[in-house]
């Protein structure tokens, strides 16, 4: 079977995000807003998603390479032909100005002839409402205009506009530059602003990776999850989405295409827990006021997951595309924002936790968190013998989950934390108390049968979700009993290649087919936390082999071939492996750490 992967890198500034293929083509492009809809967009449709490109002359085999300059976000792809070679460089511009970060809705494509004589085509046709509307083109002095939506969108250009506009080839024989921008257009010298931009764009990039705190052990690796983490979160409220995609296929054929341009509230506490691994605490803060600004709005309990203005209505449509691959249904919205997930409150709490203990956070937002934390408590007293959907959001199963119960205590005992450094002895109880009952519902999903914990309560069915029962310190990770755990989990859920799945029994839409790589990534970090170091390592390295060609990862992988599957690119994933370098590192500096 052929080895399906995403050929596709990654740019943005925390405004927007891009893909672009090997071939230049755009194959991504929301605007203005992470979950807006595509201006390009034939990732999900090649007739209706419109076109961004640089291609050689017609008809032409060519040979490209792809990679980033080093320790950027910034992307090159060179092409190859008879003709000659030439590269493209596309890169959002992000830096400091005027005391705050310029990240315009713009991006910037430089065009250079590196031997030869190339002959390119430039193309550029971005649609609206889903590539249900067609734009209309005015042509200016030096620019296009691209009239139809809420705002302009505009090619700025030293490329003669009548090539663009007839689809003419040209010979590329000095550099040349395209800006493409929505609403405010550049008003500037072309090529010195261009310069300009990127100079400061790299420097910004590689500033904020000599900033990351980091070990030796795969250094590459993680300053390439690191700046994908950091180009998910929507900057100006902070949110971090699951993935800058939606409806690619979980498998083909799987009909599992999902909406992911949204913030999970499952993921929280894994995010926050990475940017602090790596030092990087501006990511986090303005995380934290995200979470705090939904935890206000709260009206009797929390969703899965929200938009990234804090929007709690995601309504799930399907649209009338032909999909990844012709994977359909193609769907915006997630309907999961009705399910119900009691781990959230848990993962609220222990994602808060820092900003009301940790001494390096200091904001005035955070002297009154009692009304926080009594809340989240409540909710945890309330939903305590409540089924509900769980962490893989079943759509039509509800149970009594190990994994919530397991956010149940960990929360509680978070709150008691910040209780304790309150001088709160009646919230101090009530977390206790709350401890207490989860334990002991957590010690009902035992199953004699497997001498593990089952993914629920009465139930014969392992998970991966319980791998966090050693992880988060439940189980003491020495025990006997955390190592049959661990080697039930491995006996059910690993596939030979070492990949781990959710769970193996039959859900809403059959039997899972791929393998979730944050699973994988949370067994290399069970194997360090029980002392099976080498183990860990040996893991880790096969994990990282599963990336594309510039190491980004996707939601699954098929195990027997190794092709990524699901959105792309994942930050759930990117996540996953921070956290697993970062724990094995510390095994390898300090061996009794957990």
């Amino acid at each position: 079977m052929i080895k399906h992967t995403y050929d596709m890198g990654l740019i943005g500034n925390c405004a927007y995000l891009a893909l672009i293929r090997k071939d230049t083509s755009v194959a991504w492009l929301c605007w203005p807003r992470f979950d807006s809809s595509f201006v390009f967009g034939d990732l999900l449709d090649t007739e209706k998603g419109g076109e961004f490109s640089v291609r050689p002359a017609a008809g032409s085999p060519f040979e490209t390479h792809q990679y980033y300059q080093t320790n950027t976000n910034v992307l090159c792809t060179e092409i190859e032909n008879e003709d000659g070679r030439y590269r493209v460089t596309d890169f959002a511009p992000r830096f400091e100005q005027h005391e705050r970060y310029y990240k315009p809705l713009m991006i910037i494509r430089k065009l250079e002839p590196l031997s030869g004589t190339p002959r390119v085509r430039v193309t550029c046709n971005p649609v609206g409402e889903y590539g249900e509307k067609q734009l209309t083109r005015r042509r200016s002095s030096n620019h296009i205009a691209y009239l139809g939506l809420n705002e302009e969108i505009r090619l700025t250009t030293d490329i003669p506009l009548t090539y663009i506009l007839e689809d003419e080839d040209f010979v590329l024989n000095q550099p040349r530059y395209l800006v493409l921008t929505y609403g405010a257009p550049l008003e500037a010298a072309l090529e010195s602003t261009a310069e300009r931009f990127l100079r400061s764009t790299k420097d910004y990039w590689r500033k904020w990776v000599k900033s990351t705190s980091i070990s030796n052990f795969h250094q590459n690796a993680v300053i390439r999850s690191a700046l994908a983490l950091k180009m998910h979160q929507y900057e100006d409220t902070g949110a971090i989405i699951a993935a800058s995609t939606t409806s690619l296929p979980e498998a083909p054929g799987s009909t599992r295409n999902w909406d992911y341009r949204f913030c999970w509230m499952r993921d929280t506490y894994y995010t926050l827990t990475a940017f602090n691994n790596i030092g990087h605490f501006e990511e986090m803060e303005r995380y934290f006021h995200y979470i705090a600004n939904i935890s206000t709005k709260v009206v009797g309990k929390y969703q899965p997951l929200y938009g990234i203005s804090g929007a709690s209505e995601l309504t799930e449509i399907e649209l009338p595309l032909k999909g990844y691959l012709g994977n359909q249904p193609v769907r915006i919205g997630n309907d999961a924002y009705t399910h119900i997930q009691n781990d959230v409150y848990g993962q609220v709490l222990v994602a808060l936790l820092p900003l009301y203990v940790d001494c390096r956070f200091i904001d005035p937002e955070r002297t009154n968190p009692s009304k926080l934390v009594y809340e989240a408590l409540h909710m945890i007293q309330t939903t305590m013998d409540q089924p509900d959907a769980g962490l893989w959001e079943f759509r039509h199963i509800a149970q009594y989950h190990c994994y919530t119960y397991l956010f149940h205590w960990a929360g509680s005992n978070a709150a008691r934390k910040v209780a304790h450094s309150l001088g709160n002895a009646d919230m101090e109880a009530l977390a206790t108390d709350l401890m207490k009952q989860a334990e002991e519902r957590i010690e009902r999903c035992f199953s004699e049968e497997h001498q593990a914990y089952a993914n629920a309560i009465g139930s014969p069915h392992l998970d991966a979700s319980t791998l966090q029962l050693i992880m988060m310190g439940y189980l003491d990770p020495t025990s006997e009993r955390a190592h049959r755990h661990l080697e039930a989990l491995e006996k059910d859920l690993m596939t030979p290649e070492g990949l781990f799945y959710r769970y193996r029994h039959a859900d809403d839409f059959g039997t899972p087919e791929t393998t979730f790589l944050i699973c994988s990534f949370w067994y290399v970090e069970t194997l360090a936390c029980v002392g099976r170091l080498d183990d860990a390592i040996r893991e880790f390295e096969k994990l990282i082999t599963y990336t594309n060609h510039l190491g980004l990862l996707s939601e699954d992988v098929d195990a027997k071939t190794g092709s990524q599957w699901g959105n792309f690119p994942q930050a759930y994933s990117h996540v996953g492996l921070v956290n697993a370098a970062y724990r094995i590192a510390k095994k390898l500096d300090r061996p009794n750490f957990v």
